[in-house]
């Protein structure tokens, strides 16, 4: 298996990352039977190929096989704004659905702990004579039978139809939905688009949050921080002025 190098992911806060411990552990536990997940949004730009990056890396930590497959082939985001660099000339999802290259030439060991990507391979002006094929159902499957996880970034699903129609050879679907931008009729409208293909709707992660706008705030005190971060086994926070 050939090797991919992603370096420019940035990084993450502690909130940001409890958050994320969150979410993955949600989604173990919503059951064995689902192994193919979509993650799409209602529009552009919602952090939906950052989330699916950081949810791969974050399960593949658990020690869980996963497979990220960027089929988002009209605007790829996972070469061009994350850097990543693979071995020899770039194969992907464009490429294996157009019959140019075998599944095992699409698929690129990472350099965050053990998660495999897929990516799209090149642009695609009108992918869905790919995805409506036999040859993505199939593809899915076999990534199943040799991956515990498999994760889909697809389109925003309220700009274009192809997270849809890939979504009925999927288990689950979640929403990436940006915080105070996304229209609750429009995601709505999503939800109910992706219902309709048969696939699972199992939530939504709101991204792009405040902190300053997290009720839980004061869980996240620095007393707090530090007990998680340094192991202490006990430690006691003084209570602030607007507590007592």
């Amino acid at each position: 298996m050939r090797k991919a190098v992603i370096r420019e992911l940035p990084p993450m806060d502690y909130a940001a990352t409890e958050a994320l411990n969150t979410i993955c552990t949600n989604l173990v536990f919503a059951g064995r039977d689902l192994k193919k997940i979509i993650f799409t949004s209602c529009i552009q730009s919602e952090g939906k190929s950052f989330m699916t990056i950081r949810i791969a890396q974050n399960m593949a930590r658990r020690g869980r096989s996963v497979c990220l497959v960027d089929a988002d082939m009209r605007r790829s985001f996972l070469v061009k704004r994350y850097g990543m660099e693979v071995e020899g000339q770039l194969t992907g999802l464009a490429h294996y659905l157009a019959g140019q290259c075998d599944l095992d030439d699409a698929v690129y060991e990472t350099n965050l702990y053990g998660a495999c990507v897929i990516p799209a391979g090149r642009d695609v002006s009108n992918p869905m004579a790919l995805i409506d094929s036999p040859y993505f159902s199939a593809m899915l499957d076999e990534l199943a039978d040799a991956f515990d996880v498999v994760i889909v970034d697809a389109p925003p699903v309220g700009m274009v139809i192809d997270a849809a129609v890939m979504a009925k050879d999927c288990d689950g679907c979640v929403f990436v939905v940006e915080y105070n931008r996304t229209r609750r009729r429009d995601l709505a409208s999503a939800r109910r688009q992706m219902e309709q293909s048969g696939c699972k709707v199992l939530g939504s992660i709101i991204n792009k949050v405040s902190f300053d706008t997290i009720s839980a705030k004061k869980y996240y005190h620095k007393g707090y921080y530090k007990q998680y971060t340094h192991g202490y086994e006990r430690y006691e926070r003084k209570p602030e002025k607007d507590e007592k």
